[in-house]
């Protein structure tokens, strides 16, 4: 699974890595984070009525249409590559609500002899890439008001992420982005197509501190790599 990401470019370093054409992002939600966590909000790629890429923020943590509200029965913040046209929650936004998630890096925890050690696996390039996403909008109370959430969708880690976590996010080619957030591509089989695990050569994973387990600790020290002997 997914459960920490980072988000730490400016609104403009997206704008020109995924061709956007505006952000309705705030100040406050543009601003570099290090330790993103479920519930919070997100900046996702959408598409727009007008046909246009834009930045937006949206809760993260799938709230289904038909819920409640969320809670901890609809928390769900992965959604598995292989299900999505089974599961009732994925099942209508996998053809027409689609999403890419910008981002760096993100967080996975492998038990070792000192404990649980967190990794942060980015690519080694360390340009930003993207993560393929579901939204979905439910309409609230006069208390709560509207949502509009997402969720990542994973898949079976790749030879370099394995040895750390059998998931990872599905990362979408720059060359697949188009088809993916095209509203009119509707076909399952075509959309399952898009969803591979990303090529195992291009990734890095690095120790990094066990801050990352707090969600009140977001800065950029949380993404610098430990050194063999301060993990020991």
């Amino acid at each position: 699974m997914c459960g920490r990401f980072i988000q730490c470019s400016d609104p403009q370093t997206y704008a020109d890595a995924f061709d956007l054409e505006s952000h309705a992002a705030s100040a406050g939600e543009a601003r570099p984070r290090y330790n993103i966590a479920p519930s919070q909000n997100i900046l996702v790629i959408r598409v727009g009525a007008d046909g246009k890429r834009r930045l937006d923020p949206l809760r993260w943590g799938l709230v289904p249409a038909w819920s409640k509200g969320p809670d901890n029965r609809y928390s769900m913040i992965n959604a598995r590559a292989e299900t999505l046209t089974e599961r009732p929650a994925y099942r209508t936004a996998f053809r027409e609500r689609r999403c890419l998630i910008p981002t760096e890096g993100f967080y996975e925890w492998r038990t070792e002899c000192a404990g649980r050690q967190p990794y942060l696996i980015r690519r080694t390039d360390r340009r930003p890439f993207a993560m393929a996403g579901l939204w979905e909008h439910w309409v609230g109370t006069a208390q709560t008001g509207p949502i509009t959430s997402v969720t990542i969708i994973v898949t079976a880690a790749n030879a370099a992420i394995a040895p750390v976590h059998d998931r990872m996010p599905v990362v979408l080619s720059p060359a697949h982005h188009a088809a993916w957030l095209d509203p009119a591509r509707r076909d399952p089989a075509a959309l399952h197509d898009l969803l591979q695990s990303a090529p195992a050569a291009d990734w890095t994973l690095e120790p990094v501190s066990r801050r990352v387990n707090h969600v009140r600790d977001d800065d950029p020290g949380l993404i610098e790599p430990l050194t063999a002997d301060s993990i020991k």
